[in-house]
């Protein structure tokens, strides 16, 4: 059975401000850069304040994708690296 692909969410991870581009880029597997110089691109073709009012506009719309076991897993690493550091440092 294949598995379902997400809707559009804003990335936790790939996040500037309020994570929509990094969202777009997760959903179009794209990377994150191409996806953000293509929106500055774009915005600014069309005199920068609709791009500015579609970002806001998406930044409320679209949910923040929920996080999963990997990401609960990634943090509990990262927890424990720290103590680590702190413990040998």
């Amino acid at each position: 059975m294949p598995m379902k692909k997400p809707g559009l969410q804003r990335s936790r991870e790939q996040r500037l401000l309020f994570g929509v581009c990094g969202g777009i880029a997760e959903w179009l597997g794209w990377n994150v850069t191409v996806v953000r110089l293509l929106y500055v691109g774009i915005s600014l073709a069309s005199a920068a304040f609709p791009g500015i009012l579609v970002y806001l506009v998406l930044a409320i719309l679209m949910p923040l994708r929920e996080p999963d076991a990997l990401d609960a897993a990634h943090r509990e690493l990262e927890h424990l690296e720290r103590g680590h550091r702190r413990a040998a440092g």
